[in-house]
């Protein structure tokens, strides 16, 4: 299979950084943001280097052109038919979309346009999503003769069953306000200001204790999958573990003496 790209070459994602926060731009509009072999990998390799980087502490997801994103490239699909590398792209895709979840910093998209199939799973994985009120949501594989079934693990862990269901046996597309309303994205804002409104949303997370944000971010998801008895176990020894953290103290501490805390990270 093609060697991973370097994330000097950005011509698939381009990467800003402000005040804490890694803007991430899919800059693919001539072909609609397709989640190709180049696009998986390089946005794979960008999301393990921020894992690393402790002056990032919150990702948005962008997009240039009307398209968040239209999925898999068909094209590419159609030009390398064999198992083995159909085995490879999805699991290509699966692994960005556990690198988003995995990540010990939220991760907000940012969706001004069309987002089908891949692309809807990409929101879905995505820990928040701000969305203009002019994009739309779709996993249109049905009508192609491709089911979406790996978006459907995306999606069916974010909207109830029977809203899932609807969007992957039709195929048809469902605006923001709709996505909003089932739980898709956090909430539709006027054309044109879902980035602006990501922004804000991630500086207000920013201000946080990046430890405090690692424990929860990561808790979240594996209680999700327990036995709700687990689950309050797990959740417990978590929260005696933040407890004894040196932010823990400090956040208390500056609640009580009625002050901003100052974290240290720890």
């Amino acid at each position: 299979m093609p060697e991973t790209l370097t994330s000097t070459d950005s011509s698939f994602v381009l990467r800003e950084d402000q005040s804490g926060i890694a803007i991430l731009t899919l800059n693919r509009p001539e072909k609609r943001n397709p989640l190709s072999e180049g696009m998986l990998k390089q946005l794979t390799e960008i999301l393990n280097d921020i894992n690393d980087e402790p002056a990032v502490r919150v990702v948005i997801l962008s997009h240039t052109g009307p398209s968040f994103s239209a999925g898999h490239d068909l094209k590419e699909v159609r030009a390398n038919q064999s198992v083995q590398y159909y085995n490879w792209l999805m699991n290509l895709c699966s692994n960005l979309m556990l690198s988003i979840v995995r990540l010990q910093k939220p991760v907000i998209a940012a969706v001004e346009g069309v987002a089908t199939a891949a692309g809807c799973q990409l929101v879905a994985s995505c820990d928040l999503a701000i969305a203009g009120e002019n994009a739309s949501f779709s996993t249109p594989g049905v009508n192609i003769g491709l089911f979406c079934s790996t978006p459907m693990v995306a999606l069916s862990r974010n909207v109830a069953s029977k809203h899932a269901m609807e969007m992957l046996l039709t195929g048809d597309p469902i605006d923001a306000k709709e996505a909003a309303r089932i739980g898709l994205i956090n909430r539709a804002v006027t054309a044109g200001t879902a980035s602006a409104e990501a922004y804000q949303l991630a500086l207000k997370i920013a201000s946080k204790s990046a430890m405090t944000l690692r424990i929860g971010k990561e808790a979240f998801y594996r209680q999700q999958e327990m036995q709700l008895d687990v689950a309050y176990s797990f959740t417990s020894e978590v929260m005696t573990t933040n407890l004894m953290a040196e932010d823990a103290g400090e956040g208390i501490d500056a609640f009580i003496e009625k002050r901003s805390p100052q974290w240290k990270d720890r």
